[in-house]
């Protein structure tokens, strides 16, 4: 496992291209609760968080932005995973948009079918922040 503060340095075969136009091989990640993802699964599809549904889109994260998404949104919480999806899985309602800071982000406009995922993993909570999982071989 790799310390969030530490991610950076190790993220370059998956960064997401977040100034040009985005590489649709690209994997993209989702972070939730474990107990929400699991209740997907048993409804075999996913309408996303209270925030999706808020803003009308289910919202992901590049490897690169993960650390800072975890710390804005996901500070203090335990219990959550990290999901591994395919970008050119997700189809046409996938929408690469400029927030934080200008950066794309992978946008999903349709709920999710969580047999698309690719890996399901813990994010364990550790004393100084999060610990994301190995990122390798989605």
């Amino acid at each position: 496992m790799i310390p969030v503060s530490n991610l950076r340095f190790f993220l370059s075969p998956w960064r997401c291209q977040t100034t040009l136009r985005p590489i649709m091989k690209t994997i993209i990640y989702k972070i939730c609760p474990a107990d929400e993802w699991e209740q997907a699964i048993a409804a075999k599809s996913y309408q996303g968080s209270y925030d999706d549904v808020r803003d009308g889109f289910i919202h992901f994260s590049c490897a690169d932005q993960l650390a800072d998404t975890l710390a804005k949104h996901f500070a203090g919480q335990t219990n959550l995973v990290l999901i591994s999806l395919r970008a050119d899985n997700l189809g046409e309602k996938l929408k690469w948009e400029a927030s934080r800071g200008g950066q794309l982000f992978p946008h999903l406009y349709e709920a999710l079918d969580p047999s698309l995922a690719l890996k399901t993993q813990a994010i364990q909570l550790g004393d100084n922040g999060h610990i994301l999982p190995d990122l390798g071989n989605a």
